[in-house]
């Protein structure tokens, strides 16, 4: 690896980066692992080897070129993790189709919305998300639904026009729909072939995916990732995890982000492991259950998550946990204490940091030789066949271990937005270094330290706060089990800082208390002058706290003052 006294770093890696689409890896798949279980749904009871869910995701993929899906089309799944979710993931590849990954919590506006941006084609729909009827979603979206003579129709839809067919993954008979398995058992043998005979003209610099980014400040963006992308991001990852044929990997998470999409379905694909979905959604007991039943030897989860399971396994009488080799963890910080925690009550060999974003993959993975400290207290260390550098405002190199916004080039970065040429622009700047937003400091060993997002650092007077720094500190408290920091506009100093606490079950804490615990501890430039507590927080679908919604609750409590 190369280092320079400037925080550019390019890991070349010892393998070269590979030409496959993702396609192309389910063939080979099948040649080497055709009758090795591939998928285990527990809460569906049902079991896949890898020939299985080839077969099924060709004849699904030839359906749907039957009903008139072209390579390039957009092809939506909209639900919960399940084999049917899998399944359609791969029939995507399999036949050239551009996957829209839908989050399955959006209601009618956020569905609409969706479907017109990137101008969905078909889309392949669940019955139920948790209390959502996603038939009554779908009729507020196409409401020719409700008017349609027939089943299994081609819609002429005013509000989504591009949207042709609607396909429900479920065995009920609904209005204007077709059934799942009626467009896999229609596939007629030459369309199978078909599906076969294409799979060397899908290239691997072809986009293959959307998913949308975070709305928090606008209108969602689909991101467009190719098979390049995401094909070699997952063998860097799996090589990293150590993940084999002989692994069996659990899903805490969404597929329908990309995070859940590479650690779960195409790792399996590319190494020959196990996905194990225990629950179409998070719970915390079935996750536990699912571990121990099928002896799982890897997860990737988010530190509440992690933190949950930990909680239920003291409160129940669980069977000790034994299998588990490698835990991954990412879209927040670890902290120490929870760090141990998660090794100690899951029994778990590596605990290993991820740090991606939905427009660059990943960029820096822990490794299975890390200490605690370098597992807890960075992102990890440069992935292969990616350049990073570290830039102040003007967008010049700072030197090492100095903070600075981190700036990514190499075969992860996205295509583009879709049909957003500015955005795309403004992501993706000259020389083709994609400027993430966050703020980190790169170490001399080409690990990285994350520092937050520039947008969310506290100027108060003169000084810069980040919130992870105050964060991890609350965290430290015996009786927190959660801590969220934010800037708080304030005419004085600019901006104050505001911490919103989790308490443990059963413990009461007053502000006074929690004064109390900051003296002498932090400088009183950074001891929140907001102090509020929560049972829980509201959070997005992969369980992150949504902190623009903490201070618009705070912003609406200080205004009837």
């Amino acid at each position: 690896m190369e280092t320079y006294k400037l925080s550019y770093m390019h890991n070349p890696g010892t393998k070269p980066l590979c030409a496959l689409t993702i396609g192309q890896t389910v063939s080979n798949a099948v040649k080497k692992w055709k009758n090795k279980e591939a998928l285990v749904s527990i809460y569906q009871n049902q079991r896949f080897t890898f020939g299985e869910i080839c077969d099924k995701a060709d004849k699904l993929a030839a359906g749907l070129t039957q009903l008139g899906l072209k390579p390039s089309d957009m092809l939506g799944i909209w639900g919960p993790n399940s084999s049917e979710w899998f399944i359609s993931r791969l029939a995507a590849a399999r036949g050239g189709f551009i996957v829209v990954q839908i989050d399955p919590a959006y209601q009618a506006p956020q569905l609409e919305y969706s479907i017109n941006q990137v101008e969905i084609k078909i889309l392949i729909s669940t019955e139920f998300y948790k209390s959502n009827n996603c038939y009554d979603i779908l009729c507020n979206t196409v409401p020719e639904l409700n008017t349609c003579p027939d089943n299994a129709v081609e819609l002429k839809c005013t509000k989504v026009p591009s949207l042709k067919r609607i396909i429900m993954m479920c065995d009920k008979q609904y209005k204007g729909t077709h059934q799942f398995n009626d467009i896999i058992n229609s596939a007629s043998p030459e369309s199978i072939e078909k599906i076969n005979e294409q799979q060397n003209l899908i290239q691997p610099d072809d986009g293959c995916a959307i998913q949308f980014s975070s709305g928090t400040t606008g209108k969602p963006k689909g991101v467009l990732l190719s098979h390049h992308n995401l094909v070699n991001n997952v063998i860097n990852l799996a090589d990293r995890m150590n993940i084999q044929r002989e692994s069996k990997i659990l899903i805490t998470t969404q597929f329908c982000h990309t995070a859940a999409t590479v650690f779960g379905i195409l790792t399996g694909v590319v190494t020959g492991a196990a996905i194990v979905i225990p629950y179409p959604v998070f719970d915390s007991v079935k996750m536990l259950q699912g571990i121990i039943a099928e002896r799982c030897t890897h997860m990737y989860a988010i530190p509440f998550i992690y933190t949950e399971m930990i909680e239920k396994l003291k409160e129940q009488n669980f069977k000790s946990i034994t299998s588990l080799e490698c835990a991954l963890y990412g879209g927040a910080p670890c902290f120490q204490q929870l760090a141990m925690d998660i090794k100690e009550t899951l029994n778990v060999k590596h605990l290993v940091p991820a740090y991606g974003m939905t427009e660059v993959c990943g960029v820096f993975y822990g490794k299975l030789s890390d200490t605690l400290e370098q597992s807890t207290a960075t992102l990890g260390c440069i992935t292969e066949h990616v350049e990073v550098k570290v830039v102040d405002k003007a967008g010049c190199i700072v030197p090492i271990g100095t903070p600075g916004e981190l700036w990514v080039r190499g075969y992860n970065v996205m295509l583009k937005y879709l049909g957003d040429e500015e955005k795309t622009r403004q992501f993706i700047r000259h020389g083709r270094w994609a400027n993430t937003g966050d703020v980190i400091i790169l170490q001399e060993d080409g690990y990285a330290k994350f520092v937050g997002r520039s947008k969310d650092i506290i100027i108060r007077i003169v000084d810069n706060i980040f919130p992870t720094e105050i964060e991890e500190f609350f965290t430290l408290h015996p009786d927190v089990l959660e801590a969220e920091a934010f800037g708080v506009p304030d005419s004085k100093v600019g901006e104050e800082i505001c911490i919103y606490l989790r308490l443990r079950e059963g413990v009461k804490l007053s502000e006074d208390d929690i004064r109390e615990y900051c003296k002498d501890k932090l400088p009183e430039y950074k001891i929140p002058r907001y102090i509020r507590f929560v049972k829980d927080f509201e959070r997005t679908l992969i369980g992150k706290v949504k902190k623009a919604k903490l201070l618009e609750k705070l912003l609406k409590e200080l205004e009837t003052k």
